[in-house]
């Protein structure tokens, strides 16, 4: 009988890759544990595989802050059985960064953003550039794509990692200069505004200016709380768009680790802005 184009990719993949063990999938966990927008990127497989597949990315996204060891092989399980989807590629990227394999998670990354053309993953590669020891390659990652065609979030974060990648270089004025961007505004509060405030006060540490950058960590502070932070007493916090990084799917063989270089962010909607509370 002849194979499906699905089984054939599969037997090739067992064919070159060193043994793999899949870890457990807990009772009780189904494919709707997985994101709906991941569930149907995985309706070019068959049904069954399709469920394997999310389950695994399901657990990936669970233990990624926990376990990201054992994320990591339910990411490999994935990739194994749907190498050719978008989500899976990213979550085995996500999941490489997270154990520190970043050669693998910046080649990962690259295929990522071949399969769908998206950029909302440029800062997590260039944190990678940063994790194989090459600031000036993450430099030219993070300035191979205009910043507009950004969401604002991705814009943040890449201008946080290109900050880092100016420190690792020695260039702390040029890393301060990154971080002045127009989200950079104290007076309203983000999804990524804690972040980036308490990154522009490290800096600002860096450089001596130790009054302005305590002034910038009690805003980091005071941001955090009015999204969720620790204590209710500050202000009204008004409809908000958090992203997150998309860390439910898994994918292809992580025995290879061939430096390759580049891929991108992902897709994030606008949010609402909460104004920090001044007490």
């Amino acid at each position: 009988m002849e194979l499906s184009e699905e089984e054939k990719q599969a037997r090739a993949l067992r064919a070159v890759r060193p043994r793999h063990d899949d870890p457990e999938i807990p009772e009780g966990v189904t494919a709707r544990d997985l994101d709906k927008g991941a569930r149907n990127e995985l309706k070019t497989l068959s049904k069954e595989n399709a469920e394997g597949v999310a389950q695994h990315l399901a657990m990936a996204a669970r233990l990624i802050e926990s376990d990201p060891e054992l994320a990591h092989r339910h990411a490999i399980s994935a990739a194994r059985r749907a190498g050719r989807i978008g989500i899976v590629r990213e979550t085995l990227a996500i999941t490489a960064y997270a154990t520190g394999d970043y050669a693998l998670a910046i080649r990962e990354l690259r295929t990522y953003r071949r399969i769908s053309g998206s950029n909302e993953q440029l800062a997590l590669m260039v944190d990678s550039e940063r994790g194989v020891g090459r600031p000036d390659r993450a430099l030219e990652v993070g300035r191979s794509v205009q910043r507009s065609e950004l969401s604002s979030a991705t814009q943040v974060a890449v201008a946080i990692a290109m900050s880092g990648a100016r420190l690792d270089l020695g260039q702390t004025e040029a890393a301060l200069d990154e971080l002045d961007i127009p989200q950079l505004n104290p007076d309203v509060a983000y999804s990524y505004s804690a972040d980036l405030f308490s990154a522009y006060a490290d800096v600002l540490e860096d450089l001596g200016r130790v009054d302005e950058a305590e002034s910038w960590r009690e805003r980091a502070t005071r941001a955090d709380a009015a999204l969720g932070g620790d204590d209710g007493d500050l202000v009204e916090v008004y409809e908000e768009d958090i992203v997150f990084d998309s860390v439910d799917d898994v994918i292809s063989d992580a025995a290879q680790r061939a430096p390759e270089e580049q891929r991108a962010p992902e897709e994030e909607n606008g949010s609402e802005p909460v104004r920090p509370s001044d007490s």
